[in-house]
């Protein structure tokens, strides 16, 4: 009689796999929330700092999306609708920045 946690050397190399990409991605993560403070010491324009910050976060934000909510493996219709997401995110994110630009002209 076989019991209920006996797993299998397969299963156990699935599961050492798995935790080791959760380990690569939470490094991944921590590299870049220190890439975001190093970025907040750079002496560049408001408008510079904003893109970089908001760059990086997608990438974590991606990261996080695609491997501990797993959906890098789903199918393609969710990956279109993540992307179309984030193009409308940015869109929206931008817009409020042109308006200030052409108020300032700080450009």
């Amino acid at each position: 009689m076989s019991n209920k946690t006996d797993i299998t050397v397969e299963e156990h190399l699935e599961i050492q796999h798995h935790v080791k990409t959760y380990i690569n991605v939470f490094v991944a993560l921590i590299v870049l929330t220190f890439i975001t403070v190093a970025v907040s010491y750079l002496e560049v324009s408001f408008i510079e700092a904003f893109f970089l910050a908001v760059m990086i976060a997608s990438v974590k934000g991606s990261l996080v999306l695609g491997f501990f909510m797993h959906l890098i493996t789903e199918k393609q219709a969710i990956i279109w609708i993540l992307v179309s997401t984030l193009i409308a995110f940015m869109i929206l994110m931008f817009l409020p920045l042109v308006s200030m630009i052409d108020h300032t002209n700080t450009w």
